[in-house]
């Protein structure tokens, strides 16, 4: 096979790591990659990942028999949407299914409307309805611009005035477009979590789960990010939980997009709060996550190819059940100085790329080369270094143990990621 793989993060990185695994792959090309892409696949990376013509013509020249997705952006764009004109398989959403992801206030009409658990919730444009909606709502309160915000679009006032400033910022243009509208939801109380499922439009395979951190330091504190770091298996999926979100939450899903005539081919990403009444959606993406990918492809025993295909074709269902390694894997992501905000690029790091062992891998995500052939920082979120572990305290100690020996002055991480797992194993 032929095979076309879109974006240029950490998530790319991990999914090119995995796909050219296969033996079924015959050349893989990757638009628009990085320097750690290039180890796995051929780059193109001339071409943005909303490029949706180019990037159908770029299948079209490489005879592609699968294009796999890993952006939300291009999947907003229509890509899947072209790729299908074309007679191209891909795996990811059309836009309009896609928009589980592309818009909040979409998403939660969605599960309002199939009676899939969620938080309360309004959907406002003007300050002043906004402002007058925080009398109704409780703090803290949970406010979200609609649109996609590189996972930093979520706020968590804990005071009215908190609440109206941050209002004021997201509809005052922070975030763009994505924050013409914003939507208010109540706090719900209990431990989040991850789980993936892949789709074919009318059958869906759990694929495992994982427990992202989404706040820049250690403690939980300090600003939303796009992620941390992650760590999987998560103790919060118990088996119970684990059944209940696939009865309660993710066959209505795929049933009810189906039935509105935008049937859900890709991965789900049910970002999901375990609460006293159960699992409730907190948020719907529509791709892998980020950094949650690196580490269930660390996990995954099997090839992944053949998922992906099986999805894009329609006939997930005669694979049965994929099969995951019995170890523990934790991710922890190196972030520029500045990140989430000002994130200083240019930073020269020094080895990240040597070889760390069968149990480690070190994913590229904001890096470039300069013009001496040095890795430098391109980007927020720049590494994700991943381990696997017979156990969690094993993994994370393998991942802080390769952390410690980059020479990365410009950089900074989280020191206690997969602090729940070990303080729920004590």
């Amino acid at each position: 096979m032929n095979i076309l793989l879109v974006g240029s993060g950490g998530r790319e990185h991990a999914l090119a790591w995995k796909i050219a695994q296969s033996p079924l792959v015959r050349r893989l090309v990757c638009a628009p990659g990085n320097p750690g892409i290039a180890r796995h696949a051929e780059l193109r990376p001339d071409l943005k990942v909303t490029d949706a013509d180019g990037l159908t013509a770029l299948a079209r020249e490489i005879k592609a028999d699968l294009v796999v997705v890993g952006p939300e952006s291009a999947l907003e764009v229509g890509l899947a949407d072209r790729l299908a004109a074309a007679g191209i398989p891909c795996f990811g959403p059309s836009a309009r299914a896609a928009r589980l992801e592309t818009s909040k206030a979409f998403a939660k009409g969605f599960l309002e409307r199939w009676d899939i658990p969620t938080a309360g919730f309004g959907v406002y444009e003007k300050m002043s309805e906004a402002r007058d909606a925080l009398k109704v709502f409780k703090p803290p309160y949970v406010i979200k611009a609609d649109g996609l915000a590189a996972g930093k679009g979520v706020a968590i006032s804990p005071d009215r005035k908190d609440a109206e400033a941050e209002l004021a910022r997201m509809l005052g243009g922070r975030f763009g477009k994505a924050g013409a509208r914003v939507v208010i939801e109540e706090f719900m109380e209990g431990e989040e979590g991850s789980l993936f499922a892949l789709c074919d439009g009318r059958h869906a395979v759990l694929f495992g789960g994982a427990q992202d951190h989404k706040r820049a330091f250690d403690g939980d504190l300090g600003p939303n990010t796009g992620g941390m770091g992650a760590y999987s298996p998560a103790p919060v999926f118990t088996p119970d939980l684990v059944e209940a979100v696939e009865r309660r939450i993710v066959a209505p899903t795929l049933a009810g997009m189906a039935k509105e005539g935008t049937p859900f081919r890709g991965v789900l990403f049910a970002g999901l709060m375990a609460t006293a009444e159960g699992p409730k959606v907190v948020e719907f993406n529509a791709r892998f996550g980020d950094p949650e990918c690196q580490v269930l492809m660390m996990r995954l025993a099997d090839d992944l190819v053949p998922w992906l295909l099986a999805c894009a074709r329609g006939d997930l269902s005669r694979l049965g059940s994929p099969e995951f390694r019995p170890q523990a894997c934790v991710g922890v992501v190196m972030a520029a100085k500045g990140y989430p905000d000002s994130p200083l690029e240019g930073s020269i790091i020094r080895g990240a790329e040597r070889d760390f062992g069968p149990h480690v891998q070190v994913f590229h995500a904001g890096t470039r080369r300069d013009e001496q052939g040095a890795l430098v920082a391109a980007g927020g979120r720049v590494l994700t270094v991943c381990a696997l572990g017979d156990d969690v305290a094993e993994a994370r100690e393998r991942a802080y143990a390769a952390v410690k020996s980059i020479d990365w002055p410009g950089g900074f991480h989280r020191s206690d990621i997969a602090w729940r797992a070990l303080e729920a194993r004590d």
